[in-house]
């Protein structure tokens, strides 16, 4: 699930190459601990079951997700075209990268998906409170995330380093990053980007 390139690797990996490692890192922390504290307590509930079940709000979700993706990338287009010289691009703030790999995470319906369709599978009635299962299960799901996608970072953000020591590539880098980010929104918008 974690390991195909998919929205939320393609967004950290664009974070970290157009903005280094430290954004990236929060970036990955957003999708899996701050979307995780929204996605268990829903699983455990069995709300987000009714998402999967309405063709129209996965729809709605999915869109949205799309269009969250598609700004990010713009921003970073947007912000790399005004910028002067070769000075380093202004990275987001650990909070916001924390807050927009939430976002992105919580609007893009695959994660709870997965979630709710595989993560039962391993729940036993009998071996005590459902709710603490999926709730056990799925922190581990988002740990391995932190993992994952913490690769990912590490990996992106070296990369972005090195571009970042030479000037006449870090403006066309942010460049192609926010058209990767902007490719994924559209990706999603049309065939639903079914990894992470």
């Amino acid at each position: 699930m974690q390991l195909p390139p998919g929205p939320d690797s393609m967004l950290v990996m664009a974070r970290g190459i157009g903005q280094g490692r430290r954004v990236a890192l929060f970036t990955v922390l957003g999708m899996t601990v701050g979307a995780g504290m929204v996605q268990l307590p829903l699983l455990a509930l069995g709300i987000s079951s009714l998402v999967k079940a309405s063709p129209l709000a996965f729809k709605l979700l999915q869109w949205a997700g799309a269009g969250y993706l598609i700004w990010l990338g713009l921003k970073l287009v947007l912000s790399s075209a005004v910028s002067s010289g070769p000075s380093q691009p202004e990275a987001a703030g650990p909070f916001a990268a924390a807050r927009e790999g939430m976002i992105a995470n919580l609007a893009n319906p695959w994660p709870i998906t997965f979630m709710v369709a595989f993560l039962p599978q391993f729940v036993d009635p009998a071996a005590g409170s459902v709710t603490l299962q999926l709730l056990l299960l799925g922190a581990t799901q988002k740990l391995t995330g932190v993992f994952v996608l913490g690769t990912y970072a590490i990996g992106s953000g070296a990369i972005g380093t090195w571009l970042m020591q030479r000037p006449s590539f870090m403006l066309w880098q942010q460049r192609v990053a926010g058209c990767f980010v902007i490719g994924l929104g559209i990706r999603m918008a049309v065939t639903g980007g079914t990894s992470r």
